[in-house]
């Protein structure tokens, strides 16, 4: 028989087990959530930096990435304020939850353009000591975790192809997780745990 010591070891596993259940429970349910308020939150700051000039520490190297990128063809004075507008629309957007799937379009095209420097000015954000990477190199190789972010609210938006059923696309996709996790010894992933569910219902509404 086991005797008290024992006892209160398997209450106190028992109590940390139910507490590490519901940490589990409330990062499932709001950590994508906080990922996309977040997101949102930091385009937005950007975004309204580059409205101010002189204010943004990103705004020279913003400028001459879209003028490499548009040949030219757009004013510096009109590409800042283009890029500014499209951060301010992509952070609003991701904080409110609405018009996710045309956010996720915009969102790929300004991550393209954010990585760009990388491809067209590698001397000069590679210009430190040993070819270390300077302010600007630091400030462009910080955006992989925005790329990152955005996957993973992108993978909350379901029906992203144009003329796919988002419903169809959700139910095969917890069918898929379903089926991996019978063969992996039974990891079901329920859609609410892969879906940011209140993005979610705005999108219903707005369809």
């Amino acid at each position: 028989m086991p005797g008290p010591a024992s006892r209160i070891d398997s209450i106190c596993l028992a109590e940390k087990q139910n507490i590490d259940a519901r940490i589990h429970r409330w990062l499932r349910q709001h950590s994508i959530v906080l990922l996309r308020l977040s997101l949102g939150i930091v385009f937005l700051g950007f975004g309204v930096l580059k409205y101010f000039p002189g204010v943004s520490p990103a705004e020279e190297l913003s400028k001459q990435t879209m003028d490499a990128l548009t040949l030219g063809l757009v004013p510096p004075e009109i590409s800042i304020v283009i890029v500014a507008s499209v951060e301010c629309a992509i952070g609003l957007l991701l904080i409110v939850g609405r018009w996710l799937r045309p956010v996720v379009y915009l969102l790929a095209a300004e991550l393209i353009g954010i990585l760009a420097p990388l491809g067209l000015f590698p001397g000069r954000l590679f210009a430190g000591p040993h070819g270390a990477p300077t302010l600007e190199g630091q400030y462009v190789l910080k955006d992989i975790i925005l790329v990152a972010a955005g996957l993973v609210v992108a993978s909350t938006v379901p029906g992203l192809v144009p003329g796919a059923d988002p419903d169809r696309s959700a139910r095969q996709a917890e069918e898929e997780k379903k089926s991996e996790g019978a063969r992996g010894g039974d990891r079901t992933t329920h859609r609410e745990e892969w879906t940011d569910s209140s993005a979610v219902r705005a999108e219903s509404n707005n369809g």
